[in-house]
């Protein structure tokens, strides 16, 4: 969803996380799953937190990071 509302392909996101499209596809279609380090590097992308992402929250927000 948020790939679409900003306007992104698949190769973009890829490129983001250092993948190929077809390996981002597979994480996009829950047929494998993405790891960790992936979702850090998503959330800090879209300004978003990890629950967001994983669809435990529908706050989009980031959390306020821990001094």
């Amino acid at each position: 969803m948020l790939r679409e509302e900003h306007d992104l392909k698949q190769t973009d996101l890829a490129k983001v996380l250092n993948c190929k499209q077809n390996t981002y596809y597979q994480y996009e279609a829950e047929k494998r799953q993405i790891p960790i380090s992936s979702l850090k590097k998503l959330a800090a992308f879209y300004n978003t937190s990890i629950d967001y992402l994983v669809e435990f929250t529908d706050e989009i927000t980031p959390y306020t990071r821990k001094k």
